[in-house]
């Protein structure tokens, strides 16, 4: 097996995730080190068919959630799928799932099962919702969470208009986030107490705190001491501001800021003579009208004079990219972020940088998305299987093996 870098180093993941949320949790573990084992289904993860190269079963949501890991394929639907796993299991340290609970153990892979094989195994199963209510057998989605947390409603609110998504998969990448770290967590505690444990991560519970903790507000008193909603967040005005020549950023909050920003616009005297600048509380309750006088006194300069008049220690202020003005960032391209790299099925490809620097322990990326069943006999060999076995379940289309290339 190859000598892997990085904090996780040494640490193996029986990844059964798809889609988003999940991988984006077990890619965060293989981008530190860890042995990340994608373990796919014969058709293999939904979203490697998604944009271009999807034919090859490497688009580009694929590619960007799946690096860092090796693909075996496992057909655990059949007896023999789900026994091959169980030994797979003995070796792992973490299994992260987010398949229902329920069908985990009609497979006969549910925490208790895998725990007698292996005590020390953290279980990590992300699902939808806490299986303590009545809402736990659901499935869910990042379209489902926006809107069942209320997100959907507060972007409609915001904007006067009518409830909608980010477009941007904010629950599932965020709950993986959130997955990431509680796998961390739990294989620290490990270290503590010589045990494994399951740990269920639910979506739902996981996204109504991070909503609330900055719309709940007023109703965090009881009695309610006001309404819903941060209104600094909720200012319609609160967006990019235009200039002559493009949209920036500037976030003026302070005293100080709002001082330095209302004297370059020669309007100081406002300090004094309007209310509404006396201090935070005030700004706070007065921020949208304060955010059109900002928006309006924008508008009659361009970008680079912004720039040059309002000091960037001071007050942060930013020029808006674009997708394809961010590929080309100065910052970025200084610290090597974006790197292109081949890759041996579909050709070059543009990748990200591990984002966590680190001065001994060193991150790297090592491997681009792998291709379905691309590691599936080294994977059995390296778990002790002998070449007989492993082509029978080769004949038996137990697993797949990607044929090599000539």
């Amino acid at each position: 097996m190859t000598e892997f870098s990085g904090p996780l180093s040494g640490i193996k993941v029986l990844d059964l995730t798809t889609v988003f949320m999940g991988p984006s949790a077990t890619q965060m573990l293989g981008d530190l080190g860890a042995d990340v084992i994608k373990v796919e289904a014969p058709g293999g993860d939904s979203t490697r068919t998604l944009g271009p190269n999807g034919e090859h079963g490497l688009g580009p949501l694929f590619l960007g959630l799946n690096r860092n890991k090796r693909s075996i394929v496992i057909d655990l639907k059949s007896a023999a799928g789900a026994e091959l796993l169980l030994e797979l299991t003995k070796s792992a340290d973490v299994l992260a799932t987010n398949i229902r609970p329920a069908a985990m153990a009609r497979l006969g892979l549910g925490y208790a099962c895998l725990a007698e094989l292996n005590p020390q195994l953290i279980y990590a199963s992300m699902v939808g919702f806490s299986q303590k209510g009545p809402y736990g057998p659901k499935a869910a989605y990042d379209d489902m969470m926006q809107a069942a947390t209320g997100l959907a409603a507060v972007m409609g609110q915001q904007a006067e208009g009518e409830p909608r998504y980010m477009p941007l998969a904010i629950a599932d990448r965020s709950v993986g986030l959130y997955a990431f770290g509680v796998i961390a967590a739990a294989l620290y505690a490990r270290t503590r107490t010589g045990k494994g444990q399951c740990v269920d991560i639910p979506m739902f519970e996981t996204m109504v705190p991070y909503v609330l903790g900055d719309h709940l507000y007023g109703h965090t008193f009881v009695p309610s001491q006001g309404e819903f909603g941060y209104p600094r967040l909720m200012a319609k005005n609160r967006r990019p501001y235009k200039t002559k020549d493009g949209y920036v950023c500037c976030l003026i909050y302070t005293d100080r800021q709002w001082k330095i920003f209302l004297e370059a616009v020669g309007k100081g005297d406002l300090l004094k003579t309007d209310p509404r600048f006396a201090d935070i509380r005030n700004r706070t309750a007065h921020i949208d009208e304060l955010y059109q006088l900002v928006s309006e006194e924008l508008e009659q300069r361009t970008t680079g004079e912004w720039l040059g008049l309002l000091p960037e220690n001071e007050i942060p202020i930013f020029p808006m990219h674009t997708l394809d003005t961010l590929l080309e960032d100065e910052h970025l391209a200084a610290t090597g972020f974006f790197t292109e790299v081949e890759h041996p099925i579909i050709g070059k490809i543009r990748e990200t940088a591990v984002p966590s620097e680190w001065s001994g322990t060193v991150p790297l990326n090592r491997h681009p998305a792998a291709a379905l069943g691309e590691h599936t006999v080294d994977v059995l060999r390296e778990a002790g299987l002998g070449e007989q076995r492993i082509n029978q379940l080769l004949a038996e289309k137990v697993v797949f093996q990607r044929p090599q290339a000539a």
